[in-house]
């Protein structure tokens, strides 16, 4: 198979219109989800959930977060390990779900966490027989009968239904069956998730990678290991180059030789446009890191900043929070990585004004 020879704008053009970024605006949350295969949840909210602001991005301001809710509430959209998925993508995870922790040989943390799941198998029984009686419920509201505590260095440490619940629905046990505020609600995955045929785990694994590669137009087709979502593709797509970036691709051959028509867009820290920073630097020479966890005396962008997409470029930063008593959202600063003509500046400030509106705030300039 020959091998695809791209500029660097080519492939950002083919990243920016796989993730529905450009001028064309999909018209329903289902489909936008359906397309770029996941919205991730977040509990940070120092603007809007991240869900929401990547639907906004792509929708605009006629999308409304009650969408999202009454989508998941039908279950047309599910959740399943923090990221939000079409209902009927679900079936590409249940074999996987029934092999956990894994085929083959499998490496310490996988035993590790196997040998704790069993060393508190009567609580998992118990957990099971609460929702089964009683669900949904609150992780508060089910029975911590660990014999072993789970021992973390994080903020996980003896967090054991938590922690238990997680492995749970690893196994296919258990599913997020709603939120009540920031509480996830807990039921049995019986009750949550579609009976729909499931699909053997090799063939599951590669119509992932088909899907991930639609979504992103293009990737590496190997990566640092992931947890949740991975940053490669495998075999999928075709083979390709990118001039002036080192290394092999894979780009999915519907998005080649396409129009392209771009917009300008603010994005969330956590859009799979700039999730993976390795791939942005190199495709859109763009340097940006989500600073929240970091003190204030050493961000340089700010606690949230959303970058700033013009056409097939990310050329800024946008420092915004929004302060809820005030009722406004407050932008501090814009950062220009490259100088802003007219045209861009009218944009930004149109897009800037747009967020104000859909959030319903003042915008307070500073």
């Amino acid at each position: 198979m020959a091998v695809h020879e791209l500029s660097r704008i080519d492939a950002r053009r083919i990243a920016v219109r796989a993730q529905l970024l450009d001028s064309s605006r999909p018209a329903h949350l289902l489909d936008l989800v359906l397309r770029l295969t996941l919205l991730q949840i977040d509990p940070t909210a120092a603007i809007a959930p991240s869900a929401d602001l990547v639907a906004w991005s792509r929708l605009g301001s006629s999308y409304s977060p009650a969408e999202l809710e009454a989508a998941l509430a039908d279950r047309a959209l599910l959740e399943l390990r923090a990221m939000v998925r079409p209902a009927e993508d679900l079936a590409l995870y249940r074999a996987e779900m029934a092999e956990w922790p894994g085929r083959g040989e499998l490496r310490d943390w996988q035993e590790a966490n196997r040998d704790w799941v069993r060393a508190n198998d009567a609580c998992r029984r118990d957990i099971l027989d609460r929702l089964g009686a009683m669900g949904p419920l609150p992780s508060r509201d089910l029975p911590d009968t660990c014999a072993v505590p789970w021992k973390s260095s994080g903020w996980t440490n003896n967090r054991n239904v938590t922690q238990l619940l997680e492995f749970m629905v690893r196994r296919g046990e258990v599913a997020v069956a709603g939120r009540k505020g920031r509480d996830r609600l807990w039921d049995l995955a019986t009750r949550v998730y579609p009976n729909d045929p499931v699909v053997p785990v090799d063939e599951a694994r590669r119509r992932r990678d088909r899907r991930r590669l639609h979504a992103l137009g293009i990737a590496r087709a190997r990566g640092p290991e992931c947890p949740v979502e991975p940053l490669d593709v495998g075999d999928a797509g075709e083979p390709a180059v990118v001039e002036g970036v080192a290394g092999r691709w894979r780009v999915d051959p519907a998005h080649l030789a396409q129009p392209f028509s771009g917009r300008t867009a603010l994005l969330s820290p956590f859009d799979r446009l700039i999730h993976d920073r390795k791939r942005t630097i190199e495709l859109f020479e763009f340097d940006y890191q989500l600073e929240m966890y970091k003190p204030a005396s050493k961000r340089r962008w700010g606690y949230f900043a959303l970058p700033i997409l013009h056409g097939d470029r990310l050329v800024g930063k946008v420092d915004a929070t929004v302060d809820r008593t005030a009722g406004a959202l407050r932008v501090d600063a814009i950062h220009e990585d490259v100088a802003f003509d007219r045209a861009v500046t009218a944009a930004v400030q149109g897009e800037i004004r747009d967020l104000a509106d859909w959030l319903e705030l003042d915008l307070v300039l500073r």
